[in-house]
């Protein structure tokens, strides 16, 4: 069992998270899941109601331990809010540029796949991912009010644009093996946020 957690739920849920991100959602069964993990079936019944339930579950967990980091990374403060999302995106080329799954955005992976599967997971994409752009619309006016991102901007539509573009940039990054639509996306993140380069 995983070392760093002693709690059987949270366990079944890092496992999985590196499998369904590496096949999907649909094409991986819960045998899979639980042999990996080393846990007996009947123990994943005792966390889980069902599949769905699980996919909900992890799509939950995962966006608390994203929008942990997020806040993190764009906390008052830190530095310029224009650096603190410039510092973002970059990071967000490398993790999901690379070929490890284990740093790979499940909203990529997963939301197209589940949302057309389960009303109760697509409505929990849709709450965390508005919890992910309402983080960056407060950075996004933070650097409009202390003047490091152009002062002519709507935060939240700004964020939600920003979010659209780097999500389709993420897909097509998968669908070319490039990086060069998110470099793109990161060259229109500065263009959009008035930032020189």
């Amino acid at each position: 069992m995983d070392k760093e957690f002693t709690d059987t739920r949270q366990h079944i849920l890092n496992t999985a998270r590196a499998i369904i991100l590496g096949k999907g959602f649909a094409a991986v069964g819960l045998n899979e899941i639980l042999t990996s993990a080393g846990v007996p079936k009947g123990s994943f019944y005792h966390y889980f109601k069902s599949k769905e339930d699980f996919g909900n579950t992890l799509l939950q967990d995962y966006f608390d331990r994203y929008l942990a980091r997020l806040e993190q990374a764009l906390r008052p403060g830190a530095a310029p809010a224009s650096e603190q999302l410039l510092r973002f995106f970059s990071e967000w080329i490398d993790t999901q540029s690379c070929h490890d799954v284990e740093g790979k955005c499940v909203v990529v992976k997963l939301g197209a796949e589940v949302a057309d599967l389960s009303d109760t997971m697509r409505i929990t994409l849709q709450q965390g991912t508005s919890r992910v752009t309402a983080v960056l619309a407060a950075c996004i006016g933070r650097g409009i009010r202390e003047g490091s991102i152009a002062p002519a901007l709507d935060a939240p539509k700004t964020a939600q644009v920003l979010y659209q573009m780097w999500l389709g940039a993420t897909v097509l990054g998968k669908v070319h093996r490039t990086r060069q639509a998110l470099e793109d996306a990161l060259d229109a993140t500065y263009a959009l946020l008035g930032i020189r380069h």
